[in-house]
């Protein structure tokens, strides 16, 4: 299981006061309307950089709409999709619940649609914050393996972040890998070798992406979303690694 259903996102290792959230739906270029959530720091003019948060396999479930809402407490705004407005529709209510059958859903995907539905997605964040906010995707499970594919991708992104993805999805475009990118690794990932994100990692930097991986010994697949606080300490560091990527991706920006 990519997701526990009892399981809510980490506190990040900075607080501010949280602005405007909510649920929304977006229309990508070829018309298709996909569920959204987004979130904002109260301070959002002093935001460097943005996040779209890529889900696992579930969709926009809930968890992912309380982690926009953990970004913009860390002064980071947000925006997470939903998968599948192109064969569920707009999810009922605004995200999926944990009967929604996404084992019909996911194989019928495509990278070109997930791409589309992202561009969406990035210029929402825009919409919402400002025009050239740089934008670094953060991925889980599914939505690591699209995230870590974005590095070798043509999309209007900085940097990309995939929690234990899979790197058979990543394909070809771990060849012309050109992004910062953050592996986040599960040492004990029952669902793919730590050795085969590791070997992606090299073939991105041998394209000449500036590629930090970070494994976690004895972390199960999902760690970062598990209602167990045996991995607290895992998921603080994973938190400030990517907040580290996020300010300095702004920080670039404004250089």
């Amino acid at each position: 299981m990519c997701h526990d259903p009892a399981g809510r996102p980490p506190a990040p290792p900075r607080s501010a006061a949280v602005g405007d959230t909510g649920l929304t739906t977006l229309t990508a270029a070829d018309g298709t309307r996909f569920s959204a959530a987004w979130a904002l720091p109260a301070d959002v003019a002093a935001a460097g950089a943005g996040v779209v948060v890529l889900p696992d396999i579930r969709g926009l479930h809930s968890y992912y709409v309380a982690l926009a809402e953990r970004f913009a407490e860390a002064g980071v705004p947000a925006v997470a999709m939903d998968w599948f407005g192109r064969t569920a529709g707009v999810a009922e209510g605004g995200t999926r619940d944990a009967g929604f059958d996404w084992q019909a859903h996911v194989p019928r995907t495509t990278p070109a649609g997930v791409d589309a539905d992202l561009t969406a997605a990035v210029a929402e964040l825009r919409r919402r914050t400002r025009p050239g906010l740089p934008v670094v995707t953060v991925g889980f499970c599914f939505g690591g393996s699209h995230s870590w594919r974005q590095s070798g991708g043509d999309l209007d992104v900085a940097a990309c972040v995939g929690f234990y993805g899979r790197p058979a999805m990543v394909g070809e475009a771990a060849s012309r890998a050109s992004r910062p990118t953050l592996m986040v690794i599960a040492g004990a990932d029952a669902a793919t070798p730590v050795e085969d994100q590791l070997a992606l990692a090299g073939r991105m930097r041998a394209a000449g992406a500036d590629v930090e991986t970070a494994v976690y010994d004895g972390a199960p697949h999902s760690f970062f979303d598990r209602a167990a606080t045996e991995w607290a300490e895992a998921c603080q560091d994973a938190w400030r690694r990517v907040l580290a990527l996020t300010d300095r991706v702004g920080a670039a920006a404004s250089g």
